[in-house]
């Protein structure tokens, strides 16, 4: 049985239903990430640089749409959009790039609980947590990172800070919402990019792929809320990764709507569950870094995560139930210690 022959189920936090996911461009992928890596390295490679990730974004999201209007209408349904939620009417978002980059109302949509000791999610998106101390009954050894690497070596005062800390895990599909938002409140203390390529976040092309998420180009941002107003979960360290069609991640961060845009730099204090960056566009991933001992994750999450009865990709490769819950922006998703 191939990997396309596998269906890849989560759970909708909302509604408690196990959704199938209609993976886009599923035999593709699988594809380059069986027989082109294997076969044509150099072509893989290739595939997966930035630059072409930057030409395959403007094929898929720049050029004038087939079928007009009504095309346009019919392919934002099939995605599940909902387009009351956006700011802008339909027919101001007339290409698949302002589609992707809409603005939606999440002052009204997305609400956000009121005890300052909760962690938010980051983004719309398919959520995992787990444990980089093996001693924890959710210690999950590198599959989806190293965690050096994912820090960035050149960092030791972030590799200690975090060391057998836990983690969360955001996977952020085309059709989602593609604002990230700050999970905590905080002081900025730390912000810089890690080079690397753009692989796809398929579940195929993850588990096929070793660590693949420390291998992306990524932004990471340390954020210290044991401070006068923060969050106090100790220092988060928020990794944005870029995956295949993602050209950049945009440091947005406004604390009035999406009205008052600026780039993040150490010393800043940042509030919890306002608009942080924006990915161009395709598909990416989110990875919150914490202390050790410092936050408990919600018990939901935890509990659909070692679900047995659902079909999960990462639960079939890595031999245990790994099952993913989708999330909304700006929901609870921890708390602090």
């Amino acid at each position: 049985m191939t990997c396309t022959n596998i269906p890849h189920q989560y759970v909708d936090r909302k509604t408690g239903a196990v959704v199938t996911e209609r993976l886009v461009g599923d035999p593709l992928i699988q594809h380059l990430y069986s027989r082109a890596r294997e076969n044509a390295p150099l072509l893989f490679n290739a595939v997966t640089s930035r630059r072409m990730s930057a030409i395959l974004a403007f094929l898929n999201f720049d050029l004038p749409l087939v079928g007009g209007y009504r095309g346009w209408v019919h392919r934002v349904r099939s995605m599940g959009i909902r387009v009351d939620e956006c700011l802008e009417r339909l027919e101001l978002l007339s290409t698949p790039r302002q589609m992707f980059e809409r603005k939606i109302r999440y002052w009204h949509c997305r609400p956000m609980p009121k005890a300052t000791d909760r962690v938010v999610s980051p983004a719309d998106a398919r959520m995992l947590v787990g444990s980089c101390d093996r001693h924890a009954s959710l210690f999950l050894k590198e599959k989806f990172f190293c965690f050096d690497e994912l820090i960035g070596l050149d960092r030791k005062r972030w590799l200690g800070a975090f060391k057998g800390g836990d983690f969360a895990i955001f996977r952020l599909t085309p059709d989602k919402y593609h604002y990230n938002h700050t999970p905590v409140a905080g002081r900025v203390i730390d912000l810089y990019a890690v080079d690397g390529c753009c692989h796809s976040c398929n579940p195929g092309a993850v588990v096929s792929m070793v660590t693949p998420f420390s291998k992306n180009y990524r932004v990471v941002t340390v954020i210290d809320t044991d401070v006068a107003g923060g969050t106090g979960v100790g220092l988060v360290s928020m990794v944005e990764i870029t995956a295949m069609m993602i050209g950049d991640v945009v440091q947005c961060y406004s604390a009035r709507g999406y009205e008052d845009p600026q780039g993040l730099s150490p010393g800043m204090f940042v509030k919890r569950g306002f608009p942080k960056s924006l990915y161009r566009p395709g598909s990416s991933v989110d990875v919150l870094l914490f202390q050790k001992g410092r936050i408990v994750f919600a018990e939901d999450i935890v509990a659909n995560m070692q679900r047995r009865d659902i079909a999960s990709r990462f639960s079939l490769h890595f031999g245990s139930p790994l099952v993913e819950t989708d999330v909304a922006v700006r929901s609870e998703i921890g708390r602090a210690v």
